[in-house]
């Protein structure tokens, strides 16, 4: 096997979020469904836009938000995603390149524009998300490079890209190469919307994937059952790690019938929970590409989810690398 040039290589929706307050009566105005992620078209998201509180303007997109959590940690990340030849497509390209990872995917001209999230934040600190994809549903098995795949420990693999064949078909591409070269394949089941939608085919999918992300919601859906113990099983019978995050009950981490539980750390007060789940992701992909052992690669999950519940933004705003040293855990 070659040396890595990166800790982990990830795929996902490139996507500017506007992340603002809301009531909930705002959401029940704007018919979105609470603490979930709602797919909507150019005009709708011209329209909520327009409703929403004041708020703050970032690049995100899950896989992107996790690896802005790699590279905090001091780790080596790359992204594969797609914008548009436009001014939003500059500035997503701009911030990756920014926080040191790789991004050279090519823009898209003369299509849909850069695909934006709009997340309303309510007092209780759940999110809910209006998202227009726009250009990153482009994305295409030509966009994934195979020198980037080969050359990262741990590929990981967003499940909102699902939605669209040809970035499964780059996921199917993608997941081939890593194989091939020696390395890891690893998914997030991303949101109970991804999984209502393509239950039998992720389940399917399970054949390609080493790690798997999932919350406790997704994770039941997975196998429509509301016993979670039996749900965990299942999902480790089928892949060699399941990464099962339980909110303020912390995380399962599992290895065939290897299990360690992760608590949470304390917060005073959670602001926000966008990102939470794909900061859990970068410090366990982290800590796995540095051969962690599971129980530290789950407090790292922990701490970098921790980070970033207690402010706006899905990003961390502290160096979680200092953090986790202050911790022990590097």
């Amino acid at each position: 096997m070659t040396a890595a040039a990166y800790d982990v290589a990830a795929i996902g929706n490139a996507i500017v979020d506007v992340i603002a307050p809301a009531s909930d009566d705002f959401l029940a105005m704007q018919d979105l469904r609470k603490n979930a992620m709602t797919l909507i078209d150019e005009a709708r998201a011209a329209s909520i836009y327009e409703a929403m509180a004041a708020g703050v303007e970032t690049s995100g997109g899950s896989a992107g938000n996790t690896v802005a959590g790699v590279c905090s940690l001091g780790g080596k990340a790359a992204y594969i995603g797609k914008v548009a030849a436009d001014q939003l497509g500059q500035v997503f390209g701009h911030d990756v390149r920014a926080i040191g990872a790789h991004f050279d995917t090519p823009p898209l001209s003369g299509g849909p524009t850069t695909a934006r999230c709009l997340i309303n934040v309510t007092p209780d600190g759940h999110r809910t998300m209006a998202t227009y994809l726009g250009a990153a549903t482009s994305l295409t098995p030509e966009d994934v490079d195979p020198v980037v795949i080969e050359g990262a420990l741990i590929t990981y693999l967003e499940g909102y890209l699902f939605d669209a064949p040809l970035a499964r078909e780059a996921f199917v591409k993608a997941a081939a190469l890593a194989r091939a070269a020696g390395r890891k394949v690893s998914m997030t089941l991303s949101d109970v919307f991804v999984v209502e939608r393509w239950r039998a085919e992720l389940i399917g999918f399970m054949d390609h994937i080493d790690v798997v992300f999932a919350n406790e919601n997704e994770l039941k859906s997975l196998f429509e059952t509301d016993d979670f113990d039996l749900a965990a099983d299942r999902l480790a019978s089928m892949v060699e790690i399941a990464a099962l995050t339980r909110s303020e009950h912390g995380s399962v981490v599992r290895r065939g019938a290897e299990a360690h539980i992760i608590p949470a750390f304390p917060i005073d007060k959670v602001l926000d929970t966008t990102g939470a789940g794909d900061q859990y992701a970068a410090g366990f992909l982290y800590g796995l590409s540095h051969g962690r052992p599971l129980d530290v690669c789950g407090a790292l999950g922990a701490l970098s989810a921790w980070e970033v519940i207690g402010h706006y933004g899905p990003r961390p705003q502290a160096s979680l690398k200092d953090l986790a040293a202050e911790r022990g855990l590097l």
